[in-house]
């Protein structure tokens, strides 16, 4: 398996305490770390970095608006007060139901609010080039694909896929994984899953695609009546438009086990047979929700490799820990052993 290594995340790195636990950020420098540790270890195929991509391959998922302000947002905030470079950049003001979203505002915390989700999500001086240099990770994921590799793998923090079209959150800035297969259809193919199992569900990649019939969208995740992001991933989102029946969701209730989360997986796979795909990207995620364990996340590997799919596998959540490399290192270990 090929492995595109974002050497730059670690510019990302919060010194904010998260608002809602008071605790600092989960998605922290050693993440990526502890996973290409664990790949060196195993020798789980070759580690390479990414070629640069352009802007403009961003913006067939992001909007110019959006990618602009990112760029340009901690030199804005370093111009209101030099001191601030001492502070990360968290919002503080949003628009809600009823309020304009389509005119970007002159004052600085307002076009902060405008393009986030959350308060939980800092930007930091490095944020830009973390996460720019993640999606370069990710399209090369998926360009492998196209140049012949089975298999490939975008270790690269921070996460994406809460992130949407025109808005960060969730500790995402930029969607590797509408990314990735965003360019397998750009360079040719007609019909691409995203398989999601991230313990959080996938918003800002089901938003991006929930009208469109060429990616087929799955999710399994915790039910969001109690889980982050709380405002999207129930059942009945199944799409829209043209769209319509290509977005699926498999929340999990409070207390689910193992049983209950590969059942979802057999769902998910046989949702997946019925829109016959080209290719795969999987949103990665390994928290250690439903009771999860070591042996369970080679099993997951071994079943995404029996579809028989070229695929591109994306580094989502997962706590700092050994377990994270071990478990991320599993899926891959798992898929090998089947593909």
């Amino acid at each position: 398996m090929l492995t595109f290594f974002n050497e730059h995340h670690a510019q990302h790195h919060s010194r904010a305490t998260h608002p809602g636990t008071g605790g600092p950020c989960s998605d922290t420098p050693d993440r990526a770390d502890i996973v290409v540790a664990e790949l060196h270890g195993r020798g789980l195929g070759q580690i390479v970095t990414p070629h640069g991509i352009s802007l403009a391959s961003l913006e067939r998922v992001h909007t110019p608006r959006y990618l602009h302000f990112l760029r340009s947002a901690w030199s804005a905030w370093l111009a209101l007060d030099p001191r601030n470079a001492g502070c990360d950049i968290l919002p503080w003001v949003w628009p809600v139901r009823t309020q304009r979203h389509d005119i970007e505002p002159d004052d600085f915390a307002a076009r902060l609010g405008l393009h986030a989700m959350d308060g939980a999500t800092p930007l930091t001086a490095g944020t830009w080039i973390a996460a720019k240099t993640g999606a370069d990770c990710a399209i090369n994921a998926a360009h492998a694909l196209r140049l012949g590799e089975h298999a490939s793998f975008a270790l690269t923090r921070p996460p994406g896929h809460h992130a949407g079209a025109d808005h960060f959150g969730g500790g995402c800035f930029i969607n590797n994984a509408a990314l990735a297969a965003q360019h397998l259809l750009d360079d040719g193919l007609e019909r691409v899953v995203i398989l999601d199992l991230d313990a959080h569900h996938g918003n800002g990649t089901q938003s991006i695609f929930y009208e469109r019939r060429e990616v087929l969208f799955i999710s399994i995740h915790a039910d969001p009546h109690t889980a982050f992001p709380y405002y999207s991933g129930h059942a009945d989102e199944t799409g829209a438009g043209a769209g319509l029946g290509c977005n699926m969701n498999l929340p999990l209730a409070r207390g689910a086990g193992p049983t209950q989360w590969f059942a979802a997986l057999e769902t998910a796979c046989l949702k997946m047979a019925g829109f016959a795909p080209q290719a795969l990207v999987v949103s990665l995620g390994v928290q250690q929700h439903f009771g999860l364990g070591g042996a369970d996340f080679l099993r997951i590997g071994e079943r995404i490799g029996y579809l028989g799919l070229p695929t591109a596998f994306v580094l989502e959540g997962g706590a700092a820990g050994p377990e994270l490399g071990i478990h991320v290192v599993n899926v891959l270990d798992g898929f090998e052993t089947l593909a």
